[in-house]
């Protein structure tokens, strides 16, 4: 009876196994085309909005040399859509603006630089320099430099020179690796600098200079010292023992008269 349960569950697996061999051809090819769809839809957006669609169509050829399943393929031309739309939006009054500079300007948004940002360094560089301009902004972004004083360093360079604005990003990877890590990382103690602080106002072993706090007694002397002991002062010891009084001798006898 166990015998013949288990070769008929075998069975059905055998059968599941095959239909799910058949079909799944169908369900790769739906994939494909729900995939091709929407690619295509986004080049249809992109054509809608006057934007450049050749900047969605390097991104296709990108992921197919890569081997990059069409789904995946599809989420980055949408999103890449997204970002040069934007990036439009906010360049898009700088004159002579091309497709290239609306690349670095979506790359630059999607490495997190502020629109306001973007715009006034789209607004204020020359057209022939905008494109390195921002693609510098960005790689300073990147390396974890403010945006503000960021863009007044692209900008200051951009008065020096070609030469100036392309060795900013060398700069400021040096200026970084100099100096170090951030005062509040932690050191070998597990410890900020921020929690020495702490440690410090809550009067704990972090006192100025590395030594213990006041109240720690100094080394080579009992806690005690300086302080009143018992039986002084604070605790008078007991009276001496004046002793017992001597017996009082014999008087002497009186003189016969």
């Amino acid at each position: 009876m166990i015998r013949r349960e288990m070769e008929m569950l075998h069975r059905w697996c055998s059968v599941a196994a095959i239909l799910a061999l058949l079909l799944l051809p169908g369900v790769v090819h739906s994939q494909e085309q729900d995939a091709a769809a929407r690619i295509a839809a986004a080049m249809q957006q992109a054509r809608a909005s006057n934007l450049p669609v050749a900047l969605l169509e390097s991104k296709v050829a990108e992921g197919r040399a890569k081997g990059v399943p069409e789904a995946r393929i599809a989420t980055a031309v949408e999103g890449r859509l997204a970002s040069v739309s934007r990036a439009h939006d906010v360049m898009r009054r700088a004159p002579g603006l091309n497709p290239a500079q609306l690349a670095v300007g979506a790359d630059a948004l999607e490495a997190g630089v502020r629109e306001a940002v973007l715009g006034t360094l789209a607004m204020n560089a020359p057209a022939d320099r905008r494109a390195v301009a921002i693609a510098v902004l960005t790689q300073l972004v990147r390396l974890g430099e403010p945006q503000d004083p960021a863009l007044a360093q692209v900008r200051a360079a951009l008065q020096q020179g070609p030469e100036a604005l392309q060795q900013l990003p060398a700069q400021a990877a040096e200026a970084q690796r100099r100096r170090g890590p951030p005062k509040d990382a932690p050191n070998a103690s597990g410890k900020g600098n921020n929690g020495r602080a702490l440690g410090q106002q809550m009067g704990g072993a972090g006192a100025p200079g590395g030594g213990p706090p006041p109240s720690a007694p100094a080394k080579g002397k009992r806690p005690d010292a300086g302080k009143p002991g018992k039986g002084n002062q604070g605790n008078p010891g007991k009276p001496n023992n004046p002793g017992k009084p001597g017996k009082p001798g014999n008087p002497n006898p009186p003189g016969k008269p």
